[in-house]
């Protein structure tokens, strides 16, 4: 069926990380308020936390306010990081985070936990969004509930790490991209036991240090410091759900090789990963990988449902479900230095099986949407292969694979090809593109 498999095609505010936008234009205080009516509608109790985006106020206002019209209890734990709130979460009937997560500082958006931090479902997620277009409950005046504050949610996740990893004795260079990290991440490494060289860790939401997408290209001070003093380092995003590393040697590790080096350290028999993750897993795990939709809430909806002890995404989410079924690049930072157990990243890294890879973007007109997916399904499923239609199309030609799909996030077709060969790489990529780009006349 056309079309089958990609994110967004029936979705409506919710992307496959929760509701994001521009400030302004696609998401105000009106928004705000409806958003917050409905999910009061559905939940008695609600902490709210939020990254340091200049417009971030400004959305919780909005979303407590709506939440106390419809009768619900709003708590605030303050600027803390996605998994700080995550974790929080577990006391209360839903948990509310305001973050753009990576996007640049005139983003923002909504991500909604449940208390066993896991993000929404796409059944609750739909059911929000029938609230929001219904106008959600109105309480009467003696139902209403103040908002009150909620305090100890970073000792409690701080303390709730520090119990799962142990005590560590290692250099890090940290950081944290002037976003919400910098009030939990050093002070964590350091009750590891941890020597922290901090970089960017004062919040500040115009992000003056560099974009809060912890990429390689924005990583430059990071990497030369790691260089200088022969260090690991570790970098987050605006929301601390994602972790990246640099070695040693100056050099970074994405979270596709993150992904294939826990795999290995861990010792895992099965994991789960999106359809864009590198084959290199399977090879390792010596069995496929379970695989899902691009977006940390379906990693962490297999987990959920098969019982899998590791799952994540290439970029640099890692969800260990003993501890939370949210993302935590906080946690999965510890974890990296705990498993190094001393050991040179750099070569650890360098041990990994690793294949050619190549990515890239086409936006389209969004009012294309549905004849840009059909269009793709007919020129993707003409090549020969083995085609899987789980998120977008991934086309498995034995020698490598290709994906092309739409973005959950924004109105772009994703490309991945990965092979095991350069050839076979540069005749894919080729393939591939024209198809893209035929597809899209």
């Amino acid at each position: 069926m056309p079309g089958q498999g990609c994110p967004g095609d029936n979705m409506g505010l919710f992307g496959s990380s929760g509701i994001r936008g521009l400030i302004g234009k696609d998401i105000d205080a009106e928004m705000g308020v409806r958003i917050g009516r409905a999910v009061g509608s559905l939940s008695g109790t609600v902490v709210v936390g939020w990254d340091p985006r200049t417009s971030g106020d400004m959305l919780v206002s909005a979303l407590v306010a709506g939440m106390i019209e419809a009768g619900a209890e709003p708590y605030r734990a303050g600027m803390v990081p996605t998994p700080t709130l995550a974790r929080a979460a577990s006391h209360f009937d839903c948990g509310v985070m305001v973050t753009a997560s990576h996007n640049p500082p005139e983003y923002n958006g909504v991500k909604l936990w449940n208390p066993d931090g896991s993000a929404f479902s796409m059944e609750q997620a739909t059911e929000v969004e029938r609230l929001i277009a219904a106008g959600g409950r109105r309480a009467e005046w003696d139902a209403m509930h103040p908002e009150r504050p909620w305090e100890g949610a970073i000792d409690e996740h701080i303390e709730t790490i520090a119990d799962e990893v142990g005590q560590l004795e290692r250099s890090v260079a940290l950081d944290c991209g002037c976003g919400a990290t910098g009030v939990v991440s050093p002070r964590l490494l350091r009750v590891l036991g941890c020597r922290v060289a901090t970089l960017n860790a004062n919040p500040d939401g115009r992000f003056p240090g560099r974009p809060s997408e912890p990429a390689e290209g924005n990583l430059g001070d990071l990497m030369a410091l790691c260089c200088a003093k022969g260090t690991v380092g570790i970098a987050h995003d605006g929301d601390g759900d994602r972790m990246v590393a640099v070695d040693e040697r100056g050099r970074y590790v994405s979270g596709d090789r993150l992904l294939a080096l826990f795999a290995t350290l861990l010792g895992v028999e099965g994991m789960a990963a999106p359809v864009d993750a590198s084959m290199v897993l399977d090879d390792i795990i010596g069995r496929p990988v379970l695989r899902t939709k691009v977006g940390d809430a379906f990693v962490s909806e297999a987990l959920k449902r098969t019982g899998l002890p590791f799952g994540g995404e290439p970029s640099g989410t890692f969800i260990f479900p003993s501890v939370s079924y949210c993302p935590d690049g906080i946690l999965a930072g510890a974890y990296l230095l705990k498993l190094l157990e001393g050991r040179s990243l750099a070569d650890m890294v360098d041990a990994l099986p690793s294949y050619p890879s190549a990515r890239d973007s086409f936006p389209f007109d969004p009012f294309r949407r549905e004849e840009v997916a059909a269009r793709l399904y007919e020129e993707i499923s003409a090549i020969e292969g083995d085609l899987s239609t789980v998120d977008g199309y991934r086309m498995d030609l034995g020698y490598g694979w290709l994906l092309v799909r739409l973005s959950g996030t924004e109105p772009k077709v994703r490309l991945t090809v990965e092979a095991r060969t350069k050839e076979d790489l540069g005749r894919t990529v080729e393939l591939a593109r024209s198809k893209v780009l035929k597809a899209l006349d």
